[in-house]
């Protein structure tokens, strides 16, 4: 009985996440503004997908906690979703029914890899949303935030400095500083204060001195990224300055220039760092070398192509057998066992959480939260295409996470603090009007 209801569910998440995705394509029609009628639908759909996930993580596990830890789940987001609107009176529900998805897809994911794995990872989504609660309050009251601009960017290069110097290598890589009983990768909260200097240098400075000076901090963020072998951030910030810079000034001279370098840039680490050469090998052709340098990209491959169009099925296929594969690689195992069209409607519902954020970027009238939002929007668009494109073998992989998707707490904390600061821009935008 319960391999006929994985194989039928199968097919019934495939369509419930299509339905989802339709819905929310109808919502971004509609501008910013989205009828109570497609928020429920969104909520239904969400819910079902949930219900079923969970319901075959029991069925497979016949582990109680699995119905416990489902409920808790089930009372976070539904009282979350109440307290948000009731605090601030307007929220974007799309944005919120989507980030809700994506936490749900996530936990149901992790629980199958790794149970404790999830469990953490709940534990470290309510803490960090509940504290993000009084972050749309302090973009309201705190009108100083675009001055402090200096001070996010030193802050930023200290703590890449500090990465440098004493970070555990992790893969090759100094990613994070170990405190004890907890680990933190501060590049995931550099991004942000990377941007909100960027923002409110060139808000204030348009002119060359502005591209300069914002040049000059960029060069050092990035260079000690490389420094510390962590090119998956290191190319996120460089996209990042040249699309910020281009906004901000309009001139398409900039970003010849800057691509350009970027490309020149890109032959002289792979000269120079064995890092590089390795994944730039493993891309290239990875069967050769399958047993060694090649082997985590080709079991990828394998996971994506024997999933299928439908999935092998929650618990049915081996996507353990992928290194890293609750952070790196976590959108293979989704593939494998809830197949190929699941990835795809969860590309494009990723691509929704992009456009709502560009949206609400381009309805600000604030010139320095226009750049900041525009700009997060861009760098979680990136990672997006970075992870699912190292996964499928379109472009060598970097070693970033997927945002909201994988294990890892400083990548949650830093994508929903960047999520609360875009319901910020929203929620005070549509008060001042």
């Amino acid at each position: 009985m319960t391999r006929i209801f994985i194989i039928l569910s199968r097919y019934l998440i495939v369509l419930l996440c299509g339905l989802f995705a339709f819905v929310v394509a109808k919502s971004l029609s509609k501008g910013n503004e989205c009828t109570k009628v497609l928020v429920t639908l969104q909520k239904i759909f969400i819910y079902l997908i949930h219900l079923i996930l969970f319901a075959i993580i029991y069925l497979s596990t016949e582990d109680i906690n699995v119905i416990f830890f489902y409920c808790f789940q089930i009372l976070f987001f539904t009282v979350y979703s109440i307290v948000l609107p009731k605090i601030y009176g307007v929220t974007n529900k799309t944005l919120l029914n989507l980030v809700t998805f994506m936490e749900m897809v996530s936990f149901a994911i992790l629980s199958r890899l790794s149970y404790t794995r999830a469990v953490k990872q709940f534990v470290i989504c309510i803490v960090v949303s509940v504290a993000t609660l009084v972050i749309p309050k302090i973009m309201e009251k705190s009108k100083n935030m675009r001055n402090y601009s200096y001070i996010y960017g030193v802050l930023g290069i200290g703590a890449l400095g500090l990465v440098y110097i004493i970070g555990s290598v992790t893969y090759g890589a100094k990613l994070s500083i170990d405190l004890y009983i907890i680990s933190i990768q501060p590049s995931e909260f550099v991004k942000i204060s990377f941007i909100m200097f960027l923002s409110g240098i060139l808000y204030k400075k348009k002119n060359i001195k502005g591209v300069l000076i914002s040049g000059i901090f960029a060069a050092i963020h990035v260079i000690l990224l490389v420094l510390s072998n962590d090119l998956g951030t290191a190319l996120i910030l460089c996209v990042v300055y040249l699309f910020l810079v281009y906004m901000a000034t309009g001139q398409r001279l900039y970003l010849l220039g800057g691509l350009v370098a970027g490309s020149a840039a890109s032959v002289v680490a792979y000269k120079l760092f064995y890092h590089v050469q390795t994944r730039v090998e493993a891309w290239v052709n990875p069967w050769p070398i399958i047993d060694g340098k090649g082997y985590q990209i080709t079991q990828s491959l394998f996971a994506i192509g024997t999933g299928g169009l439908f999935g092998a099925g929650l618990f049915q296929g081996l996507p353990n057998d992928i290194p890293v594969v609750e952070q790196d690689f976590i959108f293979s195992a989704l593939c494998e066992e809830l197949g190929v069209f699941f990835g795809i409607f969860l590309i494009l519902l990723s691509l929704s959480v992009f456009l709502v954020i560009i949206r609400i970027s381009f309805n600000c009238k604030d010139e320095f939260y226009k750049l900041t939002t525009a700009a997060l929007g861009v760098a979680y668009g990136f990672q997006i295409f970075l992870t699912v494109g190292g996964a499928i073998k379109l472009i060598p992989s970097t070693g970033v996470t997927y945002p909201l998707i994988s294990y890892g707490g400083s990548s949650l904390f830093a994508t929903l603090i960047v999520i609360a600061i875009v319901q910020g821009v929203y929620i005070n935008e549509k008060k001042a009007n």
